[in-house]
């Protein structure tokens, strides 16, 4: 396969359009649940240059920015209009946002103290390719994927694929595949954890009083059987890891 079509065409059209302010609300409240799950596997440590791969409209770049988290930001993006979005906001860390191919991170060897990329994953097609440009980019990776791989995935699977909208997945993740994607892409896991959303986030999508039950439901189940739960219901899992020398 030659390297111009890593990213199939079909995907690229539904990046270009992936975008714009119908769902803006959406993704700054998703991006406050993002930035506490990272602060939760890296701690209080503070990071002088960091990189938002698949940075999107750069809902999490402002996050990080409102809570002072990283000096100087960076960002590299697949979409246009994605990467429009980001220099719109005019934020004042941002040192410089570049649109890339899906792969090919257009920054020298460990660049970075720090290369985040949140709820992109899932999405890729070639993970382990995307990882190790990560791992050769910055000393420390910290990644957040949604926790799909449950028992009645099958039945879902062929809709979730072929939707092909901004909530269709074409990766599913367990702790385990996750932890293990990781590893063999060259990272070494320090400290992770399966979270779930929050309750603004829950009744964004479901409505105050079904989002409210979810939420507590869910969590629930991941306080009194902390390995079945992710079975039964979605998730997410924030992991932190080291990139070697």
């Amino acid at each position: 396969m030659s390297e111009d079509k890593f990213l199939g065409d079909k995907y690229k059209a539904m990046y270009e359009r992936y975008y714009d302010a119908k769902i803006a609300q959406k993704r700054e409240i998703a991006a406050e649940d993002v930035y506490s799950h990272l602060c939760d596997v890296l701690g209080s440590r503070e990071f002088d240059s960091v990189l938002d791969v698949g940075a999107g409209e750069g809902s999490l770049l402002a996050r990080m920015q409102t809570e002072k988290f990283g000096a100087r930001l960076y960002a590299c993006e697949i979409s246009a209009s994605g990467l429009e979005a980001i220099r719109s906001r005019r934020l004042t860390r941002l040192v410089d946002a570049q649109l890339f191919d899906g792969y090919h991170i257009p920054y020298p060897d460990k660049h970075f103290e720090l290369a985040t990329c949140t709820h992109v994953l899932e999405h890729v097609e070639h993970e382990r390719l995307l990882l190790a440009e990560m791992k050769r980019v910055a000393k420390q990776v910290a990644v957040e994927v949604p926790l799909e791989n449950r028992f009645h995935l099958e039945r879902n699977l062929e809709r979730n694929i072929d939707a092909m909208d901004p909530n269709g997945h074409i990766n599913f993740y367990s702790p385990v595949t996750f932890l293990n994607l990781l590893r063999t892409s060259g990272l070494r896991p320090i400290r992770w954890k399966v979270l779930t959303s929050s309750i603004r986030y829950e009744q964004y999508l479901y409505g105050r009083r079904k989002g409210l039950v979810k939420n507590f439901v869910r969590r629930k189940a991941l306080a009194v059987f902390p390995r079945l739960a992710p079975l039964l219901f979605t998730y997410v899992m924030t992991v932190s890891c080291d990139s070697g020398a």
